[in-house]
């Protein structure tokens, strides 16, 4: 009884989830595929304000929210009751209150369309496991920067301001560092003791450590290259297993069938015949 009503339970999706394996692996590949184009139109008309009355901007916002309104209706087609979900709801209040109504004679958006746009990337944030893969190493990354920002900048400070005017306070070492870091290079504060020029050799090796790894994770986030372990993300190999385990099943009652035909075509061959059933007398 248990068991029975276990079955019929995970027979039915809950809500949010995908409505059944093929609309999973759909929802899958949409989501690979509207990543960009969903952050493009919540970063874009942060840049370019259809307000401004440029035909490009006014494309910008338009085309922005219908990604938003697509983005919408596919989750709500592919998963079950999506609209009865907080993110659901999210998603809808999004794309009403963030509809082109700049089109429309004497409305203007405000600056709170622009940051609805903006929580719309806060929901991809959210629900997204790769995009919160990628915030988390960013926010390694800064964090490594920052120490070694501020231990190179003291480091240069300590060491050149006595004998160097560029250094005079610790916001110029600071500044140098940051230049230093990025390999921007200004020139306009240079080291000239030989602790200062060693303390920038190092800072400038880590520029470059921390600009590869950042390199690496906004590539492997956008799916430009394999995954950590150096292997291209497979699909799930479930399905062939099971159609492998029945291919098998089916082989061997074959086989079973082709050794009774073997001995039926035996028996057949030595002339024996079959014994006819009389019946009870």
């Amino acid at each position: 009884m248990n068991a029975t009503a276990g079955q019929s339970t995970d027979a039915v999706p809950r809500r949010g989830r995908p409505r059944d394996a093929a609309a999973a692996a759909a929802l899958a590949r949409y989501d690979r595929l509207a990543r960009l184009p969903i952050i493009l139109s919540a970063v874009l008309p942060l840049i370019v304000v259809p307000e401004q009355g440029n035909w490009v901007a006014v494309l910008i916002g338009v085309v922005s929210w219908l990604v938003f309104v697509v983005d919408f209706f596919t989750h709500e087609r592919l998963l079950v009751n999506y609209l009865g979900t907080r993110l659901g709801k999210f998603d809808l209040a999004i794309v009403i209150l963030t509809a082109p109504w700049f089109l429309l004679a004497g409305a203007h958006g405000g600056s709170i369309v622009v940051i609805l746009r903006l929580a719309r990337l806060g929901r991809l944030v959210l629900a997204t496991k790769g995009v919160r893969r990628l915030f988390a190493r960013l926010g390694r990354v800064a964090i490594m920067a920052g120490a070694v920002l501020f231990v190179g900048a003291a480091m240069a400070y300590y060491a050149e301001h006595p004998v160097n005017a560029e250094f005079a306070t610790f916001g110029d070492a600071l500044w140098w560092a940051i230049v230093t870091l990025t390999t921007v290079g200004y020139g306009d504060i240079v080291p000239v003791t030989t602790a200062g020029r060693i303390d920038g050799t190092a800072i400038m090796f880590m520029g470059v450590a921390l600009l590869g790894l950042l390199a690496g994770s906004l590539a492997s986030f956008f799916g430009l290259q394999p995954e950590e372990n150096g292997t291209a993300p497979e699909p799930s190999n479930e399905p062939v297993l099971a159609e492998l385990a029945q291919l098998r099943a089916e082989v061997k009652e074959l086989a079973a069938l082709r050794e009774q035909l073997a001995v039926l075509t035996g028996h057949l061959a030595a002339g024996d015949k079959p014994t006819p059933d009389t019946g009870a007398e």
